[in-house]
């Protein structure tokens, strides 16, 4: 059962939170108006809170009527850089920046649940509430991990969650391990010989070489990676040349790799790079590849899982907890927290996704997507009763 109820004063209060919050869209690392409103409301109700961690990260603490643990609770801050094409009052007001993944959300139901838990404190330890900067390709978890958090805010372990549309509202997932894949850039360098077009016997045309590598590095999942493991590599950018009679130098591709075990991962990369160095150098070409590390696979400890899904029951029943979802290609930096730490992270219904997807029931990173006011008390209340069934 739901602790916080639906169009009950806090309610109202987080969807007000909320639509501040998603007016005011800023990008990683640059929260401030962000970081300084989720501080007001904070103090406002009395909260202690430590600023600058990660720049514009916010740690809230709230103890509990007598001693015992302390666990973390994790929201992300940041948001888009997408021109948003709602028409809601509450839309972007920064141009070219949108709450487009409901990170707007996140921090509410967070912020929910610390005035809920401030005001009815009764359980044993304490609860640190950590307002995260920059996940958006920034890399806000690494950077609070590099700066201490555990050090200065000891946590036993710590919780995150993400909302997911396609899944009903009132509804949540968890997963016993994998959640969110790593995630790396792949580059590619193709170093040819440059010519005129219309003498291409004089030149090594890169551009020739590159598409065969394209197509080439395909069969690596396919015919490399087990079928019950998983990764996926996907060339999205291409550069070479600049004008039509002209076989340029070089050919530079850069793409993206995800997967879950590093040693798929690592066999993976290995398979790319023969297949870069090899086709180029058998054409006469030469080649680099690395592939830089963005984030790391968001792998749930079994045990909190356990105690995420009890709690995840508790308050929308147990028929309504998804215990075997396939995890997502898509990457989290809350992987870097939860490595260095115990816990979990699981997916909290956003609303079914129709054909026309109007705004509201629109994918992440969409145009027109919008996070479900509706689901703010389920949120909320899984944080609450997450506090009380672990600091008992």
């Amino acid at each position: 059962m739901s602790i916080i109820e639906k169009k009950s004063d806090l309610h109202n209060n987080m969807v007000t939170w909320r639509h501040h919050l998603h007016q005011r869209p800023e990008l990683s690392f640059k929260e401030e108006i962000t970081s300084d409103y989720i501080a007001s409301v904070l103090q406002s109700h009395d909260i202690e809170i430590h600023r600058g961690l990660a720049v514009t990260g916010i740690v809230a603490t709230i103890h509990g009527n007598r001693k015992g643990g302390s666990i973390g609770l994790r929201a992300d801050m940041d948001a888009l850089p997408i021109q948003e094409k709602n028409k809601f009052s509450h839309k972007s007001i920064h141009e070219g920046k949108m709450h487009a993944c409901g990170h707007d959300g996140h921090s509410t139901m967070l912020l929910g649940a610390a005035v809920y838990l401030k005001e009815h404190n009764d359980f044993a330890g304490t609860v640190y509430m950590i307002f995260q900067p920059a996940e958006e390709g920034g890399g806000g978890g690494r950077v609070m991990v590099e700066e201490g958090i555990y050090d200065k805010f000891p946590c036993q372990a710590v919780y995150g969650m993400h909302n997911w549309p396609g899944m009903d509202k009132g509804q949540f997932a968890v997963h016993d391990a994998a959640v969110m894949a790593a995630n790396e850039t792949l580059k590619i360098c193709i170093v040819g010989k440059g010519g005129h077009a219309a003498m291409p016997e004089q030149c090594i045309d890169p551009v020739v070489i590159g598409a065969q590598i394209i197509n080439a590095i395909q069969s690596v999942v396919s015919r490399n990676v087990a079928p019950l493991n998983s990764a996926v590599i996907s060339i999205t950018m291409v550069d070479a040349g600049f004008v039509s009679n002209v076989i340029p130098n070089e050919m530079n591709l850069t793409g993206s790799l995800r997967y879950f075990s590093k040693d798929v991962g690592d066999e993976v990369k290995e398979k790319i790079k023969n297949i870069v160095e090899g086709l180029s150098q058998s054409m006469g070409a030469s080649a680099t590849f690395e592939s830089i590390p963005n984030y790391p696979a968001t792998i749930n400890t079994p045990k909190h899982a356990e105690i995420c899904a009890k709690a995840a029951g508790m308050v929308v029943g147990e028929k309504n907890v998804h215990r075997n979802e396939p995890p997502s290609m898509g990457s989290e930096d809350f992987s870097f927290l939860l490595n260095a730490s115990e816990g979990a992270y699981i997916w909290i219904g956003n609303g079914l996704v129709p054909e026309d997807s109007p705004a509201g029931g629109c994918m992440l990173h969409n145009t027109q997507y919008d996070f479900n006011d509706e689901i703010l008390p389920f949120g909320s209340s899984y944080w609450v009763q997450l506090v009380q069934n672990i600091l008992k």
